[in-house]
């Protein structure tokens, strides 16, 4: 997935702006229905949680259609690093494609912050968009 060195992306986290957000990073498996990972400015990926979002008061930013043309479909910004405003609710939800229980989000912004941010959660991480393979190690 390329992207920085450990050392460089273990700065850039140090130095990240905090506030009342999360730093989001867009994680798109085919038909199933979680949004990404979320993780506290400051925070490495290795505290982050995969969520399902509540879109009731915002829609994700990439609510299209998944038989769109390539760049405008459903899942075109997998990896992109996002600051995500909003707020666990504290429901669990049911993702059946992958059977997992995950939290759910109530999402009530977002502003992109990287496109071509790289790995997730180490170097070596590999990406398949059919399967689960980007998890927290």
């Amino acid at each position: 997935m390329g992207g920085p060195s450990v050392a460089e992306r273990k700065a850039q986290i140090a130095n990240e702006p905090t506030g009342s957000f999360f730093y989001g990073r867009r994680y798109h498996v085919e038909k199933t229905r979680f949004w990404g990972y979320l993780r506290k400015p400051r925070q490495s990926a290795s505290t982050s949680q995969l969520v399902v979002m509540n879109e009731s008061k915002k829609l994700c930013p990439d609510r299209l259609p998944e038989n769109g043309p390539v760049g405008q479909r459903f899942g075109y910004d997998n990896n992109y690093e996002y600051r995500i405003y909003g707020y666990y609710t504290g429901e669990k939800v049911y993702e059946v494609n992958s059977n997992q229980i995950l939290p759910e989000f109530m999402l009530t912004g977002y502003e992109v912050v990287n496109k071509r941010p790289g790995w997730l959660f180490g170097p070596k991480d590999h990406y398949n968009p059919q399967s689960l393979t980007l998890v927290k190690r």
